[in-house]
């Protein structure tokens, strides 16, 4: 099938090389000229065939925004419209709701697999009208991983993103979880190999992860986390999650208390936060802050 592609940053560029690689056509739109091929939102609509499926991956809010209130304007009754990038919930609904006004269909597609994705495939949650959903079908075979699993239409617009945010959240407390191990170990003086300790949980331990896995690589890279700064962003997903779960009356103590820790990070150089840095540059290719 064919495929308008927005956005060709870390993610939506190596998602373009993926789907291409399954033998899907994507006409790819990036603001950055030497990514894009072509040099506009309207030149990419002209060059798909109806009924067009238009992938969005920029960043969430108002760039977001933008690019879906100028598709909504060049896109036919019958395209569809995908956002895969991290909006919040409540705004896909808005969003389905402007489109629908003209024709077009939307799909909200949570994707984690980070820089790793475009070998690994990508996890995907999305959401919208069963009709819609299966027009874009063939995109979600071509970007989840092999096998069974790795994708899933979790439910009505917005589950998608939903699903994705409460994923972020677990994410935040299971990497504060091997921080914490991670600072404790090195502290005490009778423990002389913190990294082999950790490569020592990648086999036959409950423990044992993907995450695990990228917090041995971190280390092999740089033993004792002293060329970073114990400082590390939040994406928004984490605090969305905690309101959501105050919404809700759902507590989330673990969650909730990880997303404070990375407030308390931008305070002093956390050690803790060294190794938050660390995963998530692994995973994501997030920046990281050196030690000046």
């Amino acid at each position: 099938m064919e495929l308008g592609l927005v956005g060709l940053g870390k993610m939506g560029g190596n998602m373009r090389e993926r789907i291409r690689r399954a033998g899907h056509t994507v006409v790819g739109y990036d603001r950055n000229p030497d990514l894009a091929d072509v040099d506009s939102l309207k030149e990419l609509v002209d060059k798909l065939k109806g009924p067009r499926v238009v992938w969005v991956m920029v960043p969430a809010g108002a760039a977001t925004q933008s690019t879906i209130d100028e598709l909504a304007e060049l896109l036919s009754p019958g395209d569809i419209v995908v956002d895969g990038g991290n909006s919040r919930w409540t705004d896909d609904e808005k969003h389905a709701e402007e489109l629908k006004a003209k024709g077009i269909g939307f799909v909200d597609c949570g994707v984690s697999g980070g820089v790793w994705g475009l070998e690994n495939g990508y996890a995907l949650m999305y959401g919208g009208a069963a009709d819609d959903v299966a027009k874009v079908q063939p995109v979600f075979d071509a970007l989840k991983p092999e096998g069974e699993f790795g994708s899933v239409h979790a439910g009505k617009v917005g589950a998608g993103h939903f699903a994705k945010m409460v994923h972020n959240g677990i994410e935040y407390a299971m990497m504060q979880a091997f921080a914490e191990g991670w600072e404790l170990l090195e502290k005490v003086d009778s423990v002389t190999d913190v990294r082999e300790i950790f490569r020592s949980w990648q086999e036959g331990t409950v423990i044992r992860s993907w995450l695990l896995d990228l917090a041995v690589n971190a280390l092999d890279d740089d033993e004792h986390l002293e060329k970073l700064r114990g400082y590390a962003a939040d994406s928004g997903e984490g605090r969305w999650t905690v309101e959501a779960a105050i919404d809700n009356a759902v507590p989330l103590p673990a969650i909730t208390a990880s997303l404070f820790a990375r407030f308390a990070s931008r305070q002093d150089d956390s050690p803790q936060m060294k190794m938050i840095a660390a995963l998530r540059n692994q995973f994501g290719g997030h920046a990281v802050e050196s030690k000046k």
